[in-house]
C-alpha cells in the first residue's frame, strides 16, 4: 500500500500554459507528488478507468476539455465503484453558476476558480496540496 502523498495528482488540463503554470505552482508550493496530465477528457478517463488505470491522490479537473468535457468526466468517475471516492477538485476558469451547481450535484469535492494573479496562483496549489494530500482523510482502500 502506498501513502497518499506518494501518490500522484492527476492534472487535467488541455491548455499548456495552465499546465504549466500548475506544475510550477506545485513546485514553488514544495508538493512532491508526482503530477501525471491528461490533455483531454478521452485520456483522463483512460487513464482513471482504462486498463493500466493508477489511483491518483486526487484528480484536477477542467470542465472545458476537447473530446468529452470536464462535466462527463466527473459523471463516469462517481458512475464506477473503483473512482467514486477518489477526490476531485474542479479547477477550472469558469464562473458560470450551472457549472458549480453541474460539479456538486456529481459530488465534486472542491469547486476552485483559477487564480488570475501567479502568486494566488501559487497560494491556492499551496493550500490545495496541504488540505487534499495531507489533511484529507480517505478509505484506506482507495489506496490499495
Amino acid at each position: 500500500m502506498m501513502p497518499k502523498k506518494n501518490k500522484p495528482i492527476l492534472l487535467v488540463e488541455d491548455n499548456p500554459d495552465d499546465v504549466e503554470l500548475t506544475q510550477l505552482a506545485f513546485r514553488r508550493a514544495n508538493i512532491a507528488n508526482p503530477m501525471k496530465v491528461a490533455r483531454d477528457g478521452a485520456e483522463a478517463l483512460d487513464m482513471l478507468l482504462g486498463e493500466d488505470a493508477e489511483k491518483f491522490a486526487v484528480v484536477l479537473l477542467d470542465l472545458k476539455l476537447p473530446k468529452v468535457d470536464g462535466i462527463e468526466v466527473l459523471r463516469r468517475l462517481r458512475g464506477e465503484t473503483r473512482t467514486r471516492l477518489t477526490p476531485v477538485v474542479i479547477l477550472t476558469s469558469s464562473r458560470e453558476e450551472r457549472d458549480m451547481i453541474a460539479s456538486y450535484e456529481l459530488n465534486a469535492n472542491s469547486y476552485i476558480q483559477k487564480p488570475v494573479d501567479f502568486e494566488q496562483f501559487v497560494e491556492a496549489a499551496r493550500q490545495l496540496g496541504l488540505y487534499w494530500l495531507v489533511l484529507n482523510q480517505v478509505p484506506e482502500t482507495e489506496y490499495d
